[in-house]
């Protein structure tokens, strides 16, 4: 009889222990408002520094006489962001993992606006000529290494600030970030820049925005965690950084996921980069050629936010990555024969919005559900090798696509109808618009 009292009282007890921890877990595990603020920061700080990466892209033509360079001078702009990403990526997982967020964002704000402000120089009267390139090259460069800090920050963000209905949302509102500012800069640019005395304007505007989000990031982001986590999982501590890699490297399901997706990454950033190249001989013009690149970018954007919004609410990461890449896969092919016709505009637009809107809408879900397959290895360590594999497989497609290229006439529009010039196989894609000019009559 006693030995049974004692048990009730021990069950008692244990169930009194488990009430307490119940309560305990509601009041530990809750969100704090300022995760918002840190959004915004991160989203500013991907926005510009997508501007910064293609400023001089659409002004090609007009960038090449104000810094006297050569076309291959002016891919290294662009470029050097796909090569930066590869070594920084390795450093800004680290960083992640080891020392915070709030270090990290602070550290690629600092290298964001700086390198922003150094292009400026470049325009100062005061500079001379001969290094004008010089340091706007040294400042492109800056922003290239804060690429990474900036691009790996988003999943970090999620897990460790956000509830675990809000994560893929708010991944996807960070991420999607970059390919809005890619999409400003292709519209903005265009627009401010009607000669070469307009550069400095340009340069101006993309700056103010990368200067402010810097002191944001400075003095707004107070610690790299909240005071309590927003769930269970957030509160365990993830793997070192080397340890990470270690787990990884036998994660099968991880390596085929990060391949998948370093292919995706790698084919949209080769359709941006050729897109002129592939619609401008088949009699299409440099505008709508600019037009097809936003509507991939615009409706990604909108396809990012319903997939986001699903998987917060069904959890079928699974399921919707499978969908979206079969969808995506389809309207690729489909762009690359259609962009071989003359006069079809809208199935090439087409084409185009809809190979952007389910391809964009699996990048932050692919990046959640590396998380999700590789845990309890950081999120930095996870989403980080993702990127890179991304941005390697992009810098192989476009060397090989300019290596297999093969000369075609290129067809321009008149006004009194079609003439066709006989030229080499463009060099940059996105020197299009001044060949237009030299060969327009």
């Amino acid at each position: 009889m006693a030995a049974s009292t004692d048990e009730k009282s021990k069950l008692l007890g244990s169930n009194s222990s488990v009430n307490k921890l119940d309560d305990r877990s509601d009041l530990e595990f809750r969100v704090y408002g300022r995760r918002w603020f840190i959004l915004v920061v991160v989203f500013l700080l991907n926005l510009t520094n997508g501007m910064i990466w293609i400023t001089f892209s659409p002004i090609a033509d007009t960038t090449v006489p104000y810094y006297k360079i050569t076309p291959f001078e002016l891919n290294i702009l662009v470029l050097v962001f796909a090569i930066a990403s590869v070594p920084f990526g390795f450093i800004a997982s680290w960083v992640l993992d080891t020392l915070g967020l709030r270090l990290s964002l602070i550290l690629a704000g600092w290298l964001n606006g700086v390198g922003s402000f150094l292009r400026n120089v470049s325009t100062f009267d005061f500079v001379p000529e001969d290094t004008k390139f010089t340091w706007c090259l040294t400042g492109q460069v800056l922003a290239a290494c804060a690429q990474p800090f900036i691009m790996f920050a988003p999943t970090k963000l999620a897990a460790i600030w956000f509830a675990g209905d809000q994560r893929a949302t708010a991944n996807m509102l960070a991420s999607m970030a970059n390919p809005l500012g890619i999409l400003v800069a292709n519209l903005l640019a265009p627009n401010v820049v009607q000669g070469q005395k307009d550069i400095p304007l340009l340069l101006w505007i993309i700056t103010a925005p990368s200067l402010l989000v810097m002191f944001m990031a400075t003095f707004g982001i107070c610690s790299s965690v909240p005071p309590t986590p927003p769930t269970s999982s957030a509160e365990e501590k993830s793997e070192p950084f080397f340890q990470g890699l270690k787990q990884i490297v036998k994660n099968k399901r991880y390596w085929f996921l990060n391949f998948v997706f370093g292919c995706g990454l790698a084919l949209f950033t080769a359709y941006s980069s050729f897109l002129d190249q592939m619609l401008c001989p088949r009699g299409y013009t440099d505008t709508f050629a600019g037009l097809c690149g936003a509507l991939m970018i615009g409706t990604g954007a909108v396809g990012a936010v319903f997939a986001g919004i699903y998987v917060d609410r069904t959890k079928r990461f699974e399921e919707l990555v499978k969908v979206c890449w079969c969808f995506s896969c389809l309207f690729a092919v489909a762009f690359s024969q259609v962009a071989r016709l003359h006069n079809q505009q809208i199935l090439v637009a087409l084409c185009s919005a809809l190979f952007g809107g389910f391809g964009f809408a699996i990048y932050p879900i692919c990046m959640e559900l590396a998380v999700e397959v590789t845990y309890p290895v950081a999120e930095a360590t996870s989403a980080g090798l993702m990127v890179i594999s991304g941005q390697v497989q992009g810098i192989i497609y476009m060397l090989l696509v300019q290596f297999i290229a093969q000369d075609l006439p290129l067809l321009f529009q008149t006004s009194t109808g079609y003439n066709l010039h006989a030229v080499g196989a463009v060099y940059s894609s996105r020197l299009t618009s001044s060949f237009s000019d030299k060969y327009r009559v």
